[in-house]
């Protein structure tokens, strides 16, 4: 097993992408051990920040060390190749070392042995070669300066684990509650997906996810009056609660407003003064903060498409789309994903073909962003 206070197991990578290979851990040094993977949105949200500590704390003997042990390709050349790519293409600026671990065995001494099942994971090796912390990568700048001015303490750390431990533990328990919800829908077994996100929501009461995944089983299963009042209650506590409010209300829109969703069944009035609440207030948080999204700007814009504002809709889109444009806000990968779709909404709300930088897509009655029925004033 692998813990705090233990000697930090060897770097077996055969494949180093970036930098100069890593043989042993220096004594006197400093070691952010990163396990990522492309795939994972939050390592990669994470990376710009590994950058901005390798440029800080380089002076203080910090080196900061990317491991990829989770690359999904056929073969491991195939992935080397694809990882190398995607560095290239994503962070031109990495300014730390990255190794591909094409064997499996740096990932067997450091994630299995220490009991870690998801990435991004973080290690910090001390000055004497010895595991100092390891856990989510949003806590190193809190604990990393603590290290290097020698008051993190043997209780801190330990304490951290526990805390690590219990949040593995939940996590774990998460994704196995999600499994079983996905498998049951697969089934077209509703009762049953249900029944999951409830166990979902009494072991997380606070989290909105499970809540989520209820009303829309609730919805689906055309128990439209709790679904609404479950929908509801999200509303009021995404208001009141205002931390990540806005990501909260977007949930809601897209239960209510989303193309892919079934809508016919629900009353159109409930539906509607849902709607007409949820996207006033997130367009007035986007303009007091002055940080739009794009997933803001879409799930309002089909609200307002299906009042019968098309042109404010149209504006909507156009906004996501000049937003997501925005390559200091918004990545490669990221625009690449979501501007076609974008692209293919404002033709749809036009009704004729739209372009933008090159790219062209002509209106389609039954693509996402189109309803089937053609938008009436709201009653």
């Amino acid at each position: 097993m692998l813990g705090i206070e233990c000697p930090a197991p060897p770097l077996i990578v055969e494949n180093w992408l970036r930098g100069e290979p890593l043989t042993n851990f220096e004594l006197g040094k400093l070691y952010i051990v990163e396990f990522w993977a492309s795939w994972c949105y939050p390592c990669v949200k994470a990376m710009p920040h590994l950058i901005e500590l390798q440029a800080k704390y380089k002076d203080e003997g910090l080196e900061v060390v990317g491991v990829a042990a989770y690359e999904k390709a056929p073969t491991a050349a195939e992935a080397r190749t694809k990882l190398d790519a995607w560095l290239t293409e994503n962070f031109s600026n990495l300014n730390y070392r990255i190794g591909f671990d094409s064997t499996g065995e740096t990932k067997k001494l450091w994630m299995d042995a220490s009991c870690s099942s998801t990435v991004p994971r973080s290690f910090i090796v001390d000055r004497d070669g010895h595991i100092a912390f390891f856990g989510n990568p949003t806590d190193i700048a809190h604990v990393l300066p603590k290290i290097i001015n020698g008051t993190w303490s043997s209780d801190e750390a330990k304490a951290a684990d526990a805390k690590r431990i219990a949040d593995d533990q939940r996590t774990e328990r998460f994704y196995s509650i999600k499994d079983t919800i996905r498998s049951a829908e697969e089934a077209k077994d509703w009762p049953a997906a249900l029944s999951a996100a409830e166990e979902g929501i009494a072991m997380m009461p606070d989290d909105r996810h499970f809540r989520e995944i209820q009303a829309g089983l609730l919805l689906q299963m055309c128990d439209t009056a709790t679904g609404f009042q479950v929908l509801r209650q999200l509303v009021e506590d995404a208001i009141e609660k205002r931390s990540d409010a806005v990501r909260g209300l977007i949930a809601v829109m897209d239960q209510l407003f989303g193309p892919e969703n079934d809508k016919a069944h629900l009353p159109r009035a409930e539906r509607f003064a849902i709607g007409r609440e949820v996207s006033e207030y997130i367009l007035n948080s986007v303009q007091d903060s002055g940080g739009p999204t794009f997933d803001s700007y879409r799930v309002v814009a089909q609200y307002y498409y299906e009042s019968g504002d098309k042109q404010r809709a149209i504006e909507l889109i156009e906004r996501a789309m000049a937003w997501l444009d925005d390559p200091e806000i918004v990545s490669e990968p990221a625009k690449q994903y979501y501007m076609p779709r974008l692209l293919q909404t404002l033709a749809n709300y036009r009704g004729e073909t739209a372009c933008c930088s090159g790219s062209c897509s002509s209106s389609q009655e039954n693509s996402p962003g189109a309803p089937k029925v053609q938008p009436q004033e709201e009653t």
